[in-house]
């Protein structure tokens, strides 16, 4: 019998057991995590190894050093991994990874390591999207929450607004015409000088500002909920360059506090316009700009005065991390969908 076929089997047989476990891996970016799940509800342990200290010398996230890091890092995380939850690799029913999307060489590690493991251990192999799971964030924080639901998945990479219709199943409703929420904050926060990571340092400093300081465009795209952040974006960095050319004083925390009220007035009004008119009552946040304080402030009061329950993931799970795709990995095993060790990296995967 061939990996391949032993595999499906071992999946099948996995759909009756009373609880399945599910070792994770995932490299997409500059995080290298392993986590172990159980019933995709259940965090066991959840290892992330950052990299933020090895890019912030150059403001950004250079893929050869991520590369590199997740090489040396992603055997220690799976071993970090499996202590934490007091298993061996032979107690785990099943392997899953991130192949996509990403940088190609940060996600080939996470994949090479995981095709290699689930060869050796003969168990199934579970290839994850990278937003997909961090919709399923959620279901960690939150072991109520059922399908459907919409879902605003904001990061460095991603501003889209899903209908999760069940699990694995989406459609996407709205999504970014240009740079993405998490992009917008980070270049922003490089024109007020704010070192790497900028979007979560901007965010703190705005807490400081008058969010009315500066006025500044609301971008209007043809998609109904559809996002665009390139213009704001740009009429953020000219009015500082022109007010700085002028000589005239300014102050951070108001430019910070203006360009995040804006930010977030964009994504929140589009999300509620798609509840109300699309009659969803229940809605989540996902992605590393979910962490975001007035995005978590402002979804909350409009959500109350909608009628729409939410969902907010953990503060430690919205950036990335494994456990969100062991998560996902579990209702993707128990449909039998499972990969060969033909699986290769997707970076420009999408959900």
């Amino acid at each position: 019998m061939s990996y391949y076929e032993s595999s499906l089997a071992q999946a099948k047989a996995l759909g009756e057991k009373e609880h399945v476990r599910i070792l994770a891996i995932e490299s997409s970016c500059d995080e290298t995590a392993a986590a172990v799940v159980e019933d995709g509800r259940k965090i066991l342990s959840n290892a992330v190894f950052t990299q933020i200290d090895l890019h912030a010398l150059y403001g950004g996230v250079v893929p050869e050093i991520a590369s590199r890091a997740h090489v040396e890092k992603v055997d220690r995380m799976v071993d970090r991994a499996l202590r934490d939850a007091g298993m061996t690799l032979e107690e785990v029913d099943a392997l899953a990874v991130t192949y996509g999307p990403g940088l190609v060489g940060a996600l080939l590690i996470g994949v090479s390591c995981a095709k290699a493991l689930a060869f050796a251990l003969r168990k199934p192999l579970i290839p994850v999207n990278h937003i997909e799971g961090h919709i399923c964030a959620n279901f960690l924080t939150h072991p109520d929450l059922e399908p459907p639901f919409s879902c605003l998945v904001v990061s460095g990479g991603h501003s889209h607004l899903f209908a999760v219709e069940d699990y694995g199943v989406f459609r996407v409703l709205g999504q970014t015409q240009d740079d993405a929420a998490g992009e917008a904050f980070d270049k922003a926060a490089r024109v007020l000088d704010i070192p790497y990571p900028g979007g979560p340092l901007l965010d703190k400093l705005a807490e400081a500002g008058d969010p009315h300081a500066l006025k500044l465009p609301r971008p209007k795209t043809e998609g109904r909920y559809d996002y665009s952040f390139s213009g704001l974006k740009t009429a953020f960095i000219n009015a500082v360059h022109n007010a700085r050319q002028k000589g005239e004083a300014l102050n951070d925390a108001d430019l910070a506090a203006s360009f995040r009220a804006a930010v977030v007035s964009i994504l929140v009004d589009k999300a509620m316009l798609a509840a109300r008119e699309l009659g969803l009552d229940k809605m989540a946040l996902a992605g590393g700009v979910s962490a975001n304080s007035l995005l978590r402030r402002e979804m909350e009061k409009a959500c109350a005065q909608n009628g729409v329950k939410l969902y907010l993931p953990r503060l430690s799970l919205c950036g990335d991390n494994a456990a969100m795709i062991g998560s996902a990995a579990y209702y993707h095993l128990l449909r039998g969908e499972i990969a060969d060790l033909t699986l290769n990296a997707k970076p420009a995967l999408r959900l």
